[in-house]
């Protein structure tokens, strides 16, 4: 967090310019291929929010952002770059599909209870084995996340063609469905008044999004734990001299980071797809670091960017219904374009705010006296 800013310019005044440069570049994009901006604005932001079929899909995009938007944002606070939300996720995933599929739970509040821990354990599990290498062996965190994104993906593909693949279902890499016992409650069960159908994604994990948001929030800046993670983050040599020790901070940040991430699974695992599939992330833990950047690392601005991208994959994805000149592709690019706008180009509009916010601390200089006003004093 910048010191020389106030909170809501940080975290809400600079993406919001950030957002409203990505859009004017794209809304170029837009127009230099024949198309009316101003349309693709306006069905990009009702097909996200202008109907209960919209909000469904919205909020299930955000709530999948907003777990790996806090994993990520845990490791920045102790200065690290965790880039394996994609592997730490479907890990995740992979403990709760363990969980569901070998205890017969008797209602879903236990088996989420139970999903939610194997969830948490899994993904803090795969994170944990970067962060060792990085704590003990000195191996750049960067590098090793990536690489355990791969060999994830790879022991998903394995797992699901040779061992936990259904006899019998025509050999399509995934689990068998969870019992009926312990799907989750979706939108429609909760709220149907307010015009949710059956199909609607979004589930009870949403709420579970939002309790960890909390959590987040209290470790960092209510514990003691949290104080040391945010210290080693701005000084190592400054928090080593304090006693605080780099192996276990580097170790509880990845672990929880991890944690966080594999908490993606209740939503897109357990709520969804209610099964394992061969790829149950979908991107989400690339996004989280976008919205990790975006929201300067805090719950409210990670909410806030998950919601931001949320509605951006699915208004995109009714803008290239309804036009089809706009394709996949260019989505693709928009949404680049605010990771760019926000993450690479931050400072263009950080630094001037800074410039601007300093000068009016500042206080004005009192006048030199003048020769005549001296001699009038003496």
């Amino acid at each position: 967090m910048n010191d020389t800013l106030p909170k809501w310019v940080d975290i809400l005044l600079i993406p919001m310019i950030n957002l409203a440069l990505a859009l004017f570049v794209s809304g170029i994009v837009v127009a230099l291929i024949g198309e009316n901006p101003f349309e693709a604005l306006a069905i990009l932001v009702n097909g996200a929010v202008g109907s209960a079929y919209g909000w469904g899909y919205t909020l299930f995009y955000a709530t999948n952002f907003i777990f790996t938007g806090l994993g990520v944002a845990v490791a920045f606070h102790a200065r690290m770059f965790n880039i394996g939300g994609e592997g730490q996720a479907a890990i995740g995933g992979l403990g709760v599909a363990l969980v569901l599929l070998f205890v017969p739970w008797p209602h879903w509040s236990l088996a989420l209870l139970a999903a939610t821990l194997g969830a948490a354990a899994f993904g803090a599990a795969w994170a944990s084995i970067p962060a060792y290498l990085q704590a003990r062996r000195g191996s750049h965190i960067v590098i090793t996340t990536i690489m355990f994104n791969f060999i994830a993906s790879a022991l998903m593909v394995y797992l699901l063609s040779r061992v936990l693949l259904v006899p019998g279902a025509g050999g399509a890499p995934e689990t068998a469905r969870f019992a009926e016992a312990v799907r989750l409650p979706s939108a429609y069960d909760i709220a149907p008044w307010l015009g949710f159908r059956r199909s609607t994604p979004l589930n009870i994990s949403f709420f579970l999004a939002i309790a960890s948001c909390i959590f987040v929030y209290l470790l960092i800046w209510r514990t003691r734990l949290g104080y040391e993670i945010r210290s080693f983050g701005k000084s190592e040599p400054g928090a080593i001299y304090a006693g605080i020790s780099p192996f276990k901070i580097t170790m509880i940040a990845m672990l929880i980071s991890g944690a966080l991430c594999g908490l993606m699974a209740t939503n897109s695992v357990m709520g969804e797809a209610e099964r394992l599939v061969i790829d149950p992330v979908q991107g989400a833990g690339f996004v989280g670091i976008a919205v990790a950047l975006m929201g300067r690392s805090h719950p409210v601005g990670v909410f806030l960017a998950a919601l931001l991208f949320g509605v951006l994959y699915q208004g995109g994805a009714e803008v290239e219904f309804e036009i089809p000149a706009i394709t996949r592709e260019m989505i693709v690019v928009i949404q680049a374009l605010v990771i760019l706008f926000t993450g690479a180009l931050d400072n263009m509009v950080r630094l001037p705010m800074e410039r601007l916010f300093l000068s009016m601390r500042r206080k004005p200089e009192a006048p030199m006296p003048t020769r005549t006003e001296e001699k009038a004093g003496s």
